[in-house]
């Protein structure tokens, strides 16, 4: 396909891949705006963040467009590859439409980040590289999709503690993980660093899941 520039309509992306009226479509398109608004009222508090407001809502759309490669049949999804994969198949299909940091939020939202270390530990069927947030824009779209599950259609938002007790089930540290990506976004940076100038928890130096 023909790369895009960047005045494009991600629901016409989405639509290229999952046809009108399909499960997943309908899926893909309430999740990703009930996340893009979660980032864009996220983003409306937290005055010390600059973040590309525009870029966020795109590619908060399309941040879950792989999954329809992998095999989730209650999303609608008939494909061969286990769910953890969408990531990685969602920044393939953007890579190829020329959307190379869209493509980056797909791959780098999944869990909190995964690290190549992750990857192999776990034997993950998962490229053996970082695919941890780095941007603003990455990270804030990764805290915002932990609030909604896809498969209760954006019905409840998550508590803090609902989604901290879902990710330790995985890892512990992803628990502590995601609370340092909560308190970039709802904490001042004069709250969150100490006198010395450092990081007043050094849980705030991690990019991983």
């Amino acid at each position: 396909m023909a790369p895009l520039n960047d005045d494009f309509d991600p629901q016409a992306i989405i639509t290229r891949f999952y046809p009108v009226g399909s499960l997943t479509r309908d899926l893909l398109l309430r999740h990703g705006e009930l996340v893009g608004r979660k980032a864009i009222e996220i983003l409306e508090r937290a005055e010390w963040l600059n973040a590309d407001r525009q870029f966020v809502f795109q590619a908060a759309v399309l941040h879950d467009i792989g999954i329809g490669r992998t095999r989730c049949p209650e999303l609608g999804c008939m494909g061969t590859l286990p769910y953890v994969c969408h990531g990685s198949e969602g920044r393939s299909i953007l890579d190829g439409l020329g959307l190379v940091r869209h493509g980056l939020v797909c791959e780098r939202h999944v869990g909190v980040g995964i690290s190549a270390e992750q990857c192999k530990r776990r034997k993950l069927p998962l490229p053996v590289r970082d695919m941890l947030p780095l941007s603003v824009e990455e990270r804030l779209i990764c805290y915002a999709d932990k609030f909604f599950s896809k498969t209760d259609n954006g019905r409840h938002e998550k508590t803090i503690e609902e989604i901290t007790a879902g990710l330790a089930r995985y890892e512990a540290e992803y628990a502590g993980r995601f609370l340092a990506l909560h308190r970039i976004f709802t904490q001042a940076p004069a709250n969150r660093y100490g006198s010395t100038g450092g990081l007043s928890d050094q849980g705030e130096n991690t990019h991983e899941s």
